[in-house]
């Protein structure tokens, strides 16, 4: 069984049911979703898109990008998705990797193609909302006969196409077949647990397929999410009430942004009953606002990565007597235990170093007892085995008695309750005279001090700088340096604003923050 077949079987069980609700508050049946995706199926064959031919869909958070991601697995083909906002040299770089045979995009990333030679050599263009020079519009596909048919595939028929940011360098292209993204859509069924009428804000791509997986109703948010930490919140608060969202998922940056609005205009979301979190550090701060904002929400935070979504996950009710302090105390983040269908295990921290173990036996026996730091790694069915070409698997992959296992590139510890807690980056290590340090333990730590918007601890001069964004125009950088004797900082900073990275606005730019420090 594929993706698509999972969706039919929707289809035939309620074909009438919302499967999603557009932005302008339009409401898609299962049946006309299935219907308007055979339609371009036949649209993309009738201009020469064929099995295993990859389909470049520059397409935001839509209807439009649902149906099209149905068309190109209808038809056997791959879809392939990168962020334009990366940059000309990466969109380029991306397409050297894997050239697309199409593009489905909407009029500005047909822009691309006056500067872009790599988007420029796409023979097959079509255009979603509105029309552009030199393409074909989706609605084209209303005078075909819908293409019924669904290609027959295997479980490791290649699916979906993504690309890491490639800051090193080249990007990691990251292929899904359909096999792993059935079992990552099980695990997130597992995780997310689908409820009669319930009714998702979708912010993340992935959890919208799961969505028309398992029936649920997902409703596109009212706004551009380019750019969560600045998102108008107004909209989205709207759209919960009116449209009686009752879960959503979503970015801390974005969750905080909302509950900060509705804190200030002293509004609560009732309907809410389940808010997950992740793709970036979900500090207690954040889910502390959100328990106020959704008194009926049950909050969960979520680990994971593009590799394997996800890992781990846990509720702030779950939380026990003495986590908050210890997080505060440089312990880490706390992420919880990991889901039933991940196996991972913590080894000493080798950083850039190759991994080699004889046996399942030898890797256990490496494996560090709980309560020591080291280099978290994981395996599991919805666990990305390689990058396309191999490239990149070098560094992230190693295998043990024919078993894949991915290098996640963080740190952690697990406790003696089995629940997982981060400490960072593993490459992100301090090691000085007065030892090893953690930057993110610290981090964790200060984000939970009054005024504190967010902050980057980085060795400065052979020293231990903490910078610090503050919420208010003067921050107590005393009382800070004194709460974070234990990691013997040696220095808070104050800056105006930190700089972040441009595609999620959730990690520091370091090399642009030492740039500023040198002023």
């Amino acid at each position: 069984m594929n993706l698509l077949e999972r969706l039919l079987e929707r289809v035939g069980e309620t074909p009438d049911a919302t499967a999603m609700i557009s932005q302008s508050g339009e409401r898609v049946s299962f049946a006309d979703l299935e219907r308007r995706s055979a339609g371009l199926a036949a649209l993309l064959l009738e201009r020469g898109v064929q099995r295993g031919d990859a389909v470049l869909v520059l397409v935001p958070m839509s209807v439009e990008l649902y149906v099209t991601l149905a068309a190109v697995f209808r038809l056997g083909a791959v879809v392939m998705i990168l962020d334009p906002a990366a940059g000309l040299a990466h969109i380029g770089r991306c397409c050297a990797l894997n050239p697309p045979k199409a593009l489905v995009g909407v009029p500005l990333a047909h822009l691309l193609g006056l500067l872009s030679p790599s988007v420029r050599r796409i023979s097959i263009r079509l255009c979603a909302r509105g029309w552009f020079p030199g393409t074909i519009p989706l609605s084209a596909a209303t005078r075909l006969e819908g293409r019924a048919g669904l290609e027959s595939l295997s479980p490791d028929a290649p699916a979906l196409l993504t690309f890491t940011s490639g800051t090193g360098g080249t990007p990691k292209a990251a292929l899904r077949s359909h096999g792993l993204l059935l079992s990552q859509l099980a695990a997130l069924e597992t995780l997310l647990g689908a409820r009669p009428h319930d009714v998702d804000l979708a912010t993340l791509p992935i959890v919208a397929l799961a969505n028309l997986a398992t029936g649920v109703t997902t409703a596109i948010p009212a706004v551009s999410l380019r750019r969560p930490a600045t998102v108008k919140a107004a909209p989205i608060l709207a759209q919960i009430t009116a449209q009686r969202i009752t879960r959503t998922a979503a970015s801390p940056a974005l969750l905080e942004r909302l509950a900060d609005a509705a804190l200030a205009r002293h509004e609560t979301l009732p309907g809410l009953t389940r808010i997950f979190s992740g793709g970036g550090p979900v500090f207690p701060r954040v889910l502390k606002k959100l328990a106020i904002v959704a008194p009926n929400a049950r909050l969960v935070s979520v680990y994971g990565s593009t590799e394997a979504e996800p890992i781990a996950h846990i509720a702030f009710d779950e939380l026990q007597p003495g986590d908050l302090e210890a997080m505060r105390g440089g312990r880490g983040l706390l992420v919880g235990a990991p889901v039933p269908e991940i196996e991972l295990r913590i080894l000493p921290n080798r950083s850039g170093q190759a991994l080699s173990f004889s046996s399942s036996a030898d890797l256990d026996a490496s494996s560090l007892e709980p309560e020591l730091i080291g280099e978290i790694v994981v395996s599991g069915p919805h666990v990305l085995p390689g990058y396309l070409h191999g490239r990149g698997d070098e560094e992230t992959k190693f295998r043990v008695s024919g078993q894949v296992w991915h290098r996640t590139g963080d740190a952690g510890h697990l406790d003696a309750h089995g629940r997982l807690w981060l400490a960072g980056r593993a490459d992100a290590k301090i090691t000085d005279a007065r030892g090893e340090l953690y930057p993110f333990s610290v981090e964790c730590a200060a984000t939970e001090f009054p005024g504190v918007r967010r902050c980057a601890l980085l060795q400065y001069r052979d020293q231990r700088v903490l910078c610090v964004e503050w919420t208010c125009a003067e921050g107590d950088e005393s009382a800070l340096l004194e709460r974070l004797r234990w990691a013997q900082v040696d220095a808070v900073r104050s800056v105006p604003s930190l700089p972040m990275d441009a595609r999620h606005n959730a990690k520091v730019d370091l090399k642009r923050l030492r740039g500023l420090l040198e002023r």
